[in-house]
């Protein structure tokens, strides 16, 4: 799922379940996500809240495909 994967790369997999339980189920969705939506989702953590607004923007800027391109090229391999 993309969305987990998403998650994943924010190191907040923790909330999958939580995404998917409100609905969250999409990229298109979860650029919609704003601070009433993290409150019902259950993203209490200020740090995790921003993380995820700040990927939010991202969505909403750069769309879903640079979620599969990070996926595929994470920045932590390095080319020898």
């Amino acid at each position: 799922n993309i969305v987990e994967d998403w998650l994943r790369s924010l190191n907040l997999v923790r909330y999958y379940q939580d995404f998917i339980d409100n609905g969250y189920d999409d990229l298109e969705v979860c650029k919609q996500i704003g601070h009433p939506d993290l409150d019902a989702i259950g993203v209490k953590n200020f740090a995790h809240r921003q993380i995820v607004l700040n990927a939010v923007t991202k969505l909403r800027e750069q769309g879903g495909a640079h979620v599969y391109f990070t996926l595929e090229n994470p920045d932590d391999e390095v080319d020898d």
